[in-house]
């Protein structure tokens, strides 16, 4: 069984992107103790926001589906650059965050949110089972659909 972030991806037949810096005054991850905070990533196609816009309006409920799975790719993205890839330094995912921009009204963001925590599940086991909220939103960053974040327990 491959023992990286990267190779568990990839053996999904994903790609995990460069974790990105970034774009004003924050840090993309920080160590407290245990504890990595993984701040919210948003989704990317070759460095560019994707999926821009609002579900229920301009992109339908799948379009939110595959934003989510792009994000957390980048929160996984991130993940691997603080462990230096190491899959063994990961204790478990502890929490998800899952933002949705949509429209008001609009009830299915646990379904939007459910592709982030499957690719998590997916590609940590059971280290990626987490507790989760799952937010509708007026905007986001850039305009995108989805934004997730995460806090990861680490080992020693």
């Amino acid at each position: 069984m491959p023992t990286s972030i990267s190779s568990r991806v990839i053996a999904l037949g994903a790609h995990l992107p460069v974790a990105s810096r970034p774009v004003a005054n924050y840090l993309a991850h920080v160590r407290v103790g245990d504890l990595l905070f993984i701040s919210g990533q948003v989704p990317l196609k070759e460095g560019r926001p994707a999926f821009v816009g609002t579900i229920g309006d301009a992109l339908t409920v799948e379009d939110g589906m595959q934003a989510a799975e792009l994000a957390a790719l980048g929160v996984l993205a991130q993940l691997a650059d603080a462990t230096g890839d190491k899959l063994e330094r990961i204790e478990r995912v502890t929490r998800v965050g899952v933002f949705i921009s949509c429209v008001a009204g609009f009830e299915r963001q646990s379904v939007v949110a459910d592709h982030a925590s499957n690719l998590f599940v997916n590609v940590l086991g059971d280290k990626g089972r987490h507790a989760r909220t799952a937010v509708g939103v007026a905007s986001l960053p850039s305009g995108v659909a989805v934004e997730v974040d995460a806090i990861v327990q680490l080992r020693g």
